[in-house]
């Protein structure tokens, strides 16, 4: 892969039996892990995470499934459940020599790092959530005719087969899609980039549809277990999102308010790529969190 993010080094680290991923790690001070969204890889951190660095050791992966990292096949649905992708980043930071950190995650990295922060509450400090609710959430907040920006969840949610098949068949033109449809500016992802995201994601159908997957199954039922037994992100929480609430008719900041005790909720301008649209306000952002 010939792009790279400025001041760091990337390397393959294991974090499982047969499961590494690859991670690019920067800077020096306390640990910051970042990580990405959909369809992209840990690249999308190129600008926020430089300038995190000369505050942290910052740590992007890519996610299981995703980029460079290990790909296993999903005969199991909990092969790509949050609570096992949250458990790869936990091992990714007992490897490094982190025994606490703060973790921000964007779109399917959120989903993962709301898990990790429920699941590993004493070994998160910090966690910042880039546009998404959580999982139980967003197929309550999908309804009617706005529910077609989300039809890959309903898509990747079918049984394994039909998803797998009809995206391959057409792989640059899906992720392209979203790309597209997705970011308010022109200039946001260049073409290097953008071929690097499409090419990472054409080689990962069946991971990434599997990811999805269990979005609409084994994650709903390990979210909700966590509400019913009134388990809540207890470590400071920043939320951004673009304004989906006025966009599809809900109150983001309350749905985000049963699940964290020290929550601050903002909304941006900026769109879904929020990290490469608006690189300075994220890290700032995040700077403030860890601050907390």
């Amino acid at each position: 892969m010939g792009i790279t993010l400025p001041g760091f080094t990337t390397r393959s680290i294991g974090v499982a039996d047969g499961i590494e991923l690859n991670a690019a790690v920067g800077g020096e001070g306390p640990a910051l892990v970042l990580l990405h969204g959909f369809p992209q890889t840990h690249l999308m951190w190129r600008h926020v995470a430089p300038a995190l660095a000369a505050h942290h050791t910052v740590v992007c992966p890519d996610l299981r499934g995703y980029g460079a990292s290990s790909k296993p096949d999903p005969a199991g649905e909990d092969t790509y459940a949050k609570r096992t992708m949250a458990a790869d980043i936990v091992r990714l930071a007992d490897a490094l020599g982190f025994d606490r950190f703060a973790l921000v995650g964007h779109d399917r990295g959120a989903h993962v790092a709301f898990r990790a922060g429920l699941d590993h509450p004493d070994r998160i400090t910090h966690l910042g959530i880039l546009d998404i609710v959580p999982t139980l959430d967003t197929w309550n907040v999908l309804r009617g005719v706005h529910a077609a920006v989300g039809f890959h969840l309903y898509l990747m949610a079918q049984p394994p087969g039909l998803p797998e098949q009809m995206i391959s068949r057409s792989a640059d033109a899906f992720f392209g899609h979203f790309l597209d449809a997705w970011s308010t500016g022109s200039d946001a992802i260049p073409p290097d980039v953008r071929a690097e995201y499409l090419r990472a994601c054409r080689g990962a159908v069946a991971s990434i549809v599997a990811d999805y997957r269990a979005t609409a199954t084994v994650d709903i039922a390990h979210d909700q277990a966590d509400l019913d037994a009134g388990n809540r992100l207890t470590m400071p929480v920043t939320v951004v999102q673009q304004d989906w609430g006025r966009q599809l008719g809900f109150d983001a900041a309350a749905v985000w308010r049963p699940w964290a005790t020290d929550l601050r909720h903002f909304t941006t301008e900026a769109g879904h790529f929020m990290a490469e649209e608006a690189p300075e306000d994220i890290a700032a952002l995040i700077l403030d969190l860890v601050r907390r």
